[in-house]
């Protein structure tokens, strides 16, 4: 597959953005998966609520002809208000979906490259997630990027990187 254009998510991306949040949750197989009005629940969507804040950082992948197919996301948290993944204030927290017919052909690689770039740009030091351990491809991924096990939080490993 040719590999797609990543941009910086924009205002009319913000539906998408909402679905690759829903995409995010990790479903094993043969699981039914989640109801949509997960979405609602507060501890979710605190990781979208009122995005673009200051520091909130959102790419998309789209192919030529306009579809997006996957995002990554990067969002700071308070030690009131905690993503799963939280490490610390300076910290921000990132989220990756692809949609699922897209997922194993190299979009979640650009897309973390992508996202460690603009951070580092930022002067970020460190950013932090939150992954369920059975999500193998996922936690191989992250673990590629330098991403290591620094807490457990619910049924989830929290993973911290140096950008």
């Amino acid at each position: 597959m040719e590999v797609c254009q990543i941009r910086m998510a924009e205002d009319k991306d913000i539906p998408f953005l909402w679905e690759m949040l829903y995409q995010s949750m990790y479903i094993p197989e043969g699981e039914a998966p989640f109801s949509r009005e997960i979405l609602k629940d507060p501890m979710i969507a605190k990781y979208m609520k009122d995005w673009g804040r200051k520091g909130d950082l959102g790419l998309v992948a789209e192919q030529k002809e306009g579809q997006v197919v996957g995002a990554i996301t990067s969002r700071y948290f308070t030690e009131q208000q905690q993503g799963f993944g939280f490490v610390a204030e300076d910290i921000p927290e990132m989220g990756m979906a692809l949609l699922p017919e897209y997922r194993g052909q190299g979009i979640g690689k650009a897309l973390m490259s992508r996202l460690l770039e603009e951070l580092r740009r930022q002067g970020v030091k460190q950013v932090s997630l939150s992954v369920d351990p059975n999500n193998i491809p996922a936690v191989s991924l992250y673990q590629r990027f330098g991403f290591r096990r620094v807490g457990w939080m619910s049924t989830s490993i929290t993973m911290l990187a140096d950008v």
